[in-house]
């Protein structure tokens, strides 16, 4: 059994779509991000970041926090969603890395500078709104010969999918980048997809292009 400690954001969905894809058992405990419950001793102990999504797994104690580790760790712990062949493996983790260390943190400045600061400058705006159709570029060119972005479905699709889902607050136009939008599209019909993106309830369907 695993805990996951997390809330309904794109890295928090990360987790609980991977549980799902692997139907590995899970119980979730909500960090509501805005009353400061991330920041509670108890999370800390788990996290010690204090940025949700974390886990500990019942069956080792292990506890784990930042999504990409996460998601290796229940990929090899399932023995689903990350190829034991090494270029298949490597190129998946690559894709993994590109989106913690890049997509996930530019995406968040969208929404940071667009929705969220209205004081914000229009170099600010400006800055953030074209890296990510730069990055959305990239993904839309990685996807032009393939279904998925390390050829098989793995935990490098499951970790991007829930920041493109907010596609709409980004300012993106989806048919600018046809490829992204079949991909996106393909995952938003899995059904361990629309399950993890309602954890822990339902609160808007899936955006849909």
């Amino acid at each position: 059994m695993i805990d996951l400690y997390s809330f309904p954001t794109p890295n928090g969905r990360k987790i609980s779509i991977a549980l799902e894809e692997m139907g590995l058992p899970y119980t979730f405990h909500p960090i509501d991000i805005r009353k400061g419950e991330q920041f509670g001793a108890e999370f800390l102990k788990i996290a010690p970041n204090n940025r949700i999504p974390a886990i500990v797994d019942r069956e080792t104690g292990a506890t784990l926090m930042e999504s990409g580790a996460i998601l290796i760790y229940l990929a090899e712990k399932s023995g689903k969603l990350l190829s034991t062949e090494h270029e298949c493996r490597m190129r998946t983790i690559e894709w993994l890395m590109w989106q913690v260390g890049g997509l996930g943190p530019m995406l968040g400045q969208v929404h940071h500078f667009v929705h969220y600061s209205p004081d914000a400058s229009d170099y600010a705006r400006e800055r953030y709104l074209s890296e990510a159709k730069r990055l959305y570029g990239v993904l839309d060119r990685r996807l032009e010969d393939r279904d998925f972005i390390a050829d098989d479905y793995s935990i490098a699709d499951i970790a991007a999918w829930p920041w493109i889902s907010r596609f709409d607050w980004q300012g993106i136009d989806l048919n600018e980048f046809p490829n992204v939008r079949r991909w996106y599209v393909s995952l938003a019909d899995r059904p361990a997809v629309q399950r993890g993106y309602d954890v822990p309830v339902w609160i808007n369907d899936i955006p849909r292009p």
